[in-house]
């Protein structure tokens, strides 16, 4: 992964950071704490489940700070007439008759199954600074690919709401 992010993605990622070390390690302290009053160590599944949650929150904000860290900045700037970054778009597949619409999103905000796709999946990487009416030919790998045509570009604002996905 080549951590392309966006200003607003490192701006949200920052934003989860801040919540998970003010708010979440407060409370995941509180429960270790809580649960280690109980008694014995050895059998107390709330401790254990306590210190998974401490430990998983941890994990993310390291996760968060690497990913801001090493990430390229790249802009959402693009042509009117072509597919960038936040962009809806509405693709004709010809092998399957249909037509669907996908919104070109950084690797974080990648989420298939509610149409966000990434500038790093074949598809997403097929569209990029493609125009209306272009005959794009997207590989899966060296041996399949298929054709698609793009019908219309929405260029959209990001707004920010698109979640940062979780790994």
């Amino acid at each position: 992964m080549r951590n392309e992010l966006t200003k607003k993605d490192i701006e949200k990622m920052q934003e989860e950071i801040e919540y998970r070390k003010l708010v979440v390690r407060k409370e995941a302290l509180e429960a270790v704490k809580e649960a280690r009053a109980h008694g014995d160590l050895s059998e107390n599944f709330e401790y254990h489940a306590a210190k998974k949650d401490k430990n998983q929150n941890e994990s993310r904000i390291r996760y968060l700070e690497k990913m801001i860290k090493t990430a390229v900045v790249v802009s959402e700037e693009s042509a009117e007439d072509e597919v960038g970054l936040n962009n809806t778009v509405e693709v004709y597949f010809e092998e399957d008759d249909v037509t669907e619409k996908y919104k070109i999103v950084t690797t974080v905000r990648t989420d298939a199954l509610n149409g966000l796709i990434s500038t790093e999946s074949p598809l997403g990487s097929a569209l990029i600074h493609r125009k209306v009416g272009d005959r794009v030919e997207v590989k899966v790998n060296e041996n399949i690919s298929y054709f698609v045509v793009i019908k219309s570009i929405e260029n959209t604002v990001d707004d920010g709401s698109d979640p940062i996905r979780r790994f």
